[in-house]
């Protein structure tokens, strides 16, 4: 079984800060967004693994590399356009062979990861498994409608969806698929939607199963679910104390506090993690809070945020919260005081506070 993961998209909810960067390499919890789905499928036994990429393949190509840090093999597809999930599947038929595959979403994250789908997939031999669950706003998704619990019809982002069941961003397929993705026409919004490829396998009476996942899972597009897999994944951190915590700070709960970090006169209230070489001094730190290396912040009170590398926060006088703040990004006050801040910044900025 070979692994597909998707990172072509553009990560357009994600702008200001994916115009420098691709969305999929966004950190949660200190890592890239998309090296949670690689190591998904290595944990499932999947090491042959191709990567659809996009505009931003140079980045993405430069911190994959060959995929050995994984004991994986990585090969790269490229997409000259987004043209839709199942485009990408049409265009990896060279690398994917007849082979069986698990496809992921690069922008995804499973808690629990898909091994136990890739088992089931191994041992069943369906043409297709599709992952499935509950969600408030199926609108947004690919949506799924069963009938004692057999798929009958898939509608991409259906205006009044008739079940809440959304796709969740994996697939499982066997050589069949590709059938499906030839047959297809695009849609209206120009792309190939691997929903019509699905229905065309339902229609056709190929064995389609599905599965309600009861555990985590998020699509990471926008800043609040960012924020949210940036919060449940540190929960799932214990207490590592790598760097220097002075005695007159405090590190408690599930923290952790990567080498060569400084946290001088600071309280860090975990969950949280601090990256290499970060500096913190006369600063509070909040629970589900990541700080990624070369940070410095002082005299600056921070939680539920995510501050990327090489940036400088200091003497903000109030605290900031929900927040995710790019690279090399300078934030420092001005005269003013207002009552609080929220922060979506793109890489290499740099702004005064009224």
């Amino acid at each position: 079984m070979k692994g597909l993961i998707l990172s072509g998209g553009k990560g357009t909810r994600l702008r200001p800060l994916t115009y420098t960067q691709a969305k999929q390499l966004v950190p949660v919890a200190n890592k890239p967004i998309l090296f949670y789905g690689i190591e998904s499928l290595v944990e499932a036994g999947i090491k042959d693994i191709g990567i659809v990429v996009g505009d931003t393949h140079a980045e993405i190509r430069e911190a994959v590399g060959s995929g050995s840090r994984w004991g994986a093999k990585i090969t790269f597809v490229k997409q000259d356009e987004p043209l839709g999930l199942a485009h990408a599947v049409k265009i990896s038929q060279g690398f994917l062979k007849k082979d069986p595959f698990v496809m992921y979403l690069g922008d995804n994250i499973i808690v629990g990861g898909v091994r136990k789908f890739a088992e089931r997939f191994r041992k069943e031999k369906p043409n297709s498994q599709i992952l499935l669950a509950h969600v408030p706003n199926p609108s947004e998704f690919g949506v799924a409608e069963l009938s004692r619990g057999k798929v009958v019809r898939l509608v991409e982002k259906p205006k009044n969806p008739k079940s809440d069941l959304a796709l969740v961003g994996v697939y499982l397929f066997d050589h069949n698929i590709f059938q499906a993705v030839n047959a297809i026409k695009p849609s209206r919004r120009g792309e190939l939607e691997i929903t019509d490829a699905i229905q065309y396998l339902v229609t056709k009476k190929f064995n389609v199963q599905s599965h309600i996942i009861d555990g985590w899972w998020k699509d990471t597009g926008k800043l609040e679910d960012m924020l949210e897999a940036n919060r449940i994944i540190l929960d799932s951190l214990h207490l590592d104390i790598r760097g220097s915590v002075d005695k007159n700070s405090k590190a408690d709960f599930k923290v952790v506090v990567e080498k060569g970090a400084k946290i001088i006169n600071s309280a860090i209230r975990g969950p949280a993690i601090i990256g290499k070489n970060a500096r913190i001094v006369n600063s509070y730190v909040g629970p589900f809070t990541s700080i990624e290396h070369d940070v410095q912040l002082e005299n600056v009170e921070i939680e539920h945020s995510i501050v990327l590398e090489h940036s400088r926060i200091q003497n903000i006088g109030t605290r900031i919260s929900d927040s995710l703040i790019g690279k090399n990004v300078v934030i420092e006050p001005a005269p003013g005081r207002p009552e609080s801040y929220q922060f979506l910044v793109g890489d290499n900025s740099s702004f005064k506070i009224h």
